[in-house]
């Protein structure tokens, strides 16, 4: 049984869970007002929203941003914002609106992990990455001290075998706590090493026929291609053990009742609405209520990857951009811009579609809603720096 696991020791913030943890950097992307709202609450608060890049800021002074947020990290270890645990798992419950999610906190090897087409890798991506997406994350990454993780990996447990086998176990609480922003509740307990152990040798046989990186596909994507840089300048006894050599993720059963799948809708903006509207009716068999868009494609796979073939053919040509939202309010209300309906995903189809070496067009399922992603609470240090 090959084992692509590590049990990591996480860092937790010191005080102030609420105003510590903030949700993923790739949310919320077309909504500065959220980001304000969190930059208010949280203010000088010692808070991982110092030390991660939203998406909605790139592209406005990326390199200052990136360096502050090094230096944040320095600052945050160097005055106690964080304390390390003992060397163990962790078990999260995040309350969203479809229940209470249950997932482990572990490390993930990044050599056992692959997001291209055709992959038999134990670690594959559910979707396309995109190339372009990566530099910024790489460059966050590059010269970080600690990482703080948003990805989720799914793995197969139909009978619930893992986390039944925690049942009875007495773990200590390590938070417990409303997250900001309506992102429900959120409580963790620790797995102590030696149950760590047991966890994750049953992890690793659950892998059929792989684990799917479910959310952050980028995120891990970055991860990798920095983990490639830092090995091309380490000596071969030293790669074994490096921390940039992995990363941590929350594993999560693809079959726990509180997955709620949502599609991610696409939003073009900034161009002749009227003139988009009639490009993608012509191209795409759809109906039309007013500015949003339905296409009639019975297959998420297939009706993705054609709306966005049909978007990038426009814009190649057109003003315009695109933006990816998740939540149906913009069906209802396209705002400055045109909304097109994207069908829900069956969750059967993933891990058959990664059984044939396939993936899923870039974004095309969403794990909950916005407010239900992951928040960035632990951390992990991946310099010996």
């Amino acid at each position: 049984m090959k084992n692509c696991f590590r049990i990591p020791r996480v860092l937790l913030p010191a005080k102030g869970f609420r105003k510590w943890a903030v949700i993923a950097c790739d949310q919320f992307t077309s909504d500065r007002r959220y980001w304000e709202r969190v930059a208010r609450e949280v203010g000088d608060a010692p808070s991982a929203f110092h030390m991660i890049l939203p998406e909605v800021y790139l592209g406005e002074e990326d390199e200052e941003r990136i360096q502050t947020i090094h230096n944040t990290m320095r600052l945050a270890l160097e005055e106690g914002w964080m304390h390390k645990l003992a060397r163990g798992l962790v078990l999260v419950e995040r309350q969203t609106k479809a229940g209470i999610r249950k997932g482990i906190l572990a490390c993930i090897d990044l050599e056992e992990y692959s997001y291209e087409e055709g992959a038999s890798s134990l670690i594959r991506a559910t979707e396309e990455v995109v190339p372009s997406r990566l530099p910024a994350r790489v460059a966050v990454r590059r010269g970080a001290l600690v990482e703080f993780p948003h990805a989720m990996v799914f793995y197969r447990d139909k009978k619930g075998k893992l986390l039944r086998s925690l049942e009875g176990e007495d773990l200590e609480k390590l938070y417990d706590f409303d997250l900001m922003e309506h992102g429900g509740h959120i409580t963790g307990y620790f797995i102590p090493d030696y149950l760590s152990i047991d966890v994750l040798h049953t992890l690793s046989g659950l892998a059929g026929p792989c684990f799917a990186v479910a959310d952050g596909n980028h995120s891990v994507a970055a991860a990798k291609a920095y983990w490639e840089e830092v090995k091309a300048t380490l000596p071969e006894n030293e790669r074994r053990n490096h921390p940039a050599r992995f990363t941590l993720v929350e594993m999560v059963n693809v079959f726990d009742e509180a997955i709620a799948f949502h599609p991610i809708h696409r939003y073009v903006y900034e161009t002749d609405l009227q003139a988009f509207c009639a490009y993608f009716e012509q191209m795409v068999p759809c109906t039309r209520k007013e500015r949003t868009l339905y296409p009639k494609i019975a297959s998420a796979a297939e009706c993705v990857a054609r709306t966005d073939e049909v978007i990038g053919n426009y814009l190649k040509h057109n003003e315009g951009r695109v933006d990816y939202v998740h939540g149906d309010d913009i069906l209802k209300d396209p705002g400055e811009g045109v909304a097109i309906c994207m069908p829900l995903l069956d969750r059967d189809e993933i891990f058959t579609t990664l059984k044939k070496g396939k993936r899923f067009p870039r974004k095309t399922f969403s794990i909950g809603e916005a407010e239900d992603k992951r928040y960035y609470l632990e951390g992990r240090e991946i310099s010996y720096d």
